[in-house]
């Protein structure tokens, strides 16, 4: 979850530098391009630096798909949600996502990356659901069909929202595109806008979970997969940009500085999740301790039995 996740990796300025469609006026042909890229991406990737960068940026994505569904688990087990997982970092989360399936729409992205976004933001809605849901079932200390019935009702509107909403807004886009082509530029700053400000989120989400695990003392009830995965997404989105820079034909510094906001936030991110890291390992430690100390307190209690038998 992340927090620079997969963002704009086939951009306007890198989608079509060597690819061309049937029907495309001004533009040759790609002879010898990937077939199944080409097809899913409408890319054109003649040679193996292109090639790895894709497929790098697709562990990527996958990376990020499934990082959350090990901290929806973790919450489902163990109950208290409320009290391991700060609500800032999910809203900051949230924020992230909006922000970037925004500059995904106004810099008009692949179907694939809007859709990805739009699946981005569902994950979000389903863990302050499961968030909301377990704090009010613990507040109130019963169980709630009402309560449960509501929830169902509303993940399952959310994820009808979230399979129609991608191919609405792809066709509005489309047509927006075609009737006001000198707004063109206007909407792909404005995206790169909302890059920059998803960055500044997915920063921000990082610090109420820090401050939440170091007021706890504690990181039960988190899932380590969710920061582990967010860690290998965000690594392996910003090497995918770095593989791609030696087959570069366009500048070097454009590519970027057209990529910079995004790759601010997957490597800041990276290095706060460190962070988050080390918490888990260095309060995994203290609770063994706390546990080893409880089961030494137990045996001056059996000693003096064993003594008298052995002194017997």
């Amino acid at each position: 979850m992340a927090y620079g996740r997969y963002h704009e990796k086939f951009s306007p300025n890198h989608v079509f530098d060597n690819a061309s469609f049937p029907g495309g006026a001004g533009q040759r042909l790609c002879v010898n391009g990937t077939p199944w890229i080409l097809y899913v991406f409408q890319e054109c990737v003649d040679n193996i630096w292109e090639y790895c960068s894709v497929v790098i940026g697709l562990l990527s994505m996958l990376c990020f798909l499934l990082s959350t569904l090990p901290q929806v688990y973790e919450a489902y087990r163990h109950g208290k949600v409320e009290q391991a997982v700060s609500m800032g970092f999910l809203l900051f989360l949230l924020s992230g996502d909006l922000s970037n399936f925004a500059g995904c729409y106004l810099t008009n992205q692949l179907p694939i990356q809007i859709v990805t976004a739009v699946f981005y933001i569902f994950t979000d809605v389903i863990l302050i659901s499961q968030f909301l849901y377990y704090k009010w079932k613990n507040k109130k200390s019963q169980k709630n069909p009402v309560l449960k019935w509501l929830c169902l009702i509303w993940c399952g509107v959310i994820t009808v929202v979230c399979l129609v909403l991608p191919k609405l807004m792809e066709d509005d886009n489309t047509q927006m595109l075609n009737s006001q082509s000198n707004s063109v530029n206007v909407l792909e700053i404005s995206g790169y806008a909302f890059g920059y400000l998803s960055s500044i989120f997915y920063l921000s989400s990082r610090f109420p979970q820090l401050y939440k695990n170091f007021k706890r003392q504690s990181t039960e009830g988190t899932s380590y997969l969710l920061f582990a995965l967010a860690m290998l997404g965000n690594g392996t989105y910003g090497l995918s940009l770095i593989v791609i820079l030696p087959a570069l034909k366009s500048s070097k510094s454009v590519f970027i500085l057209n990529h910079l906001a995004w790759l601010i936030g997957s490597l800041g991110v990276l290095f706060l999740d460190f962070f988050i890291s080390a918490q888990f390992i260095l309060y995994r430690k203290h609770r063994c301790t706390e546990l080893n100390l409880l089961a030494l307190k137990k045996i001056p209690e059996v000693e003096p039995l064993l003594c008298e038998d052995e002194d017997l």
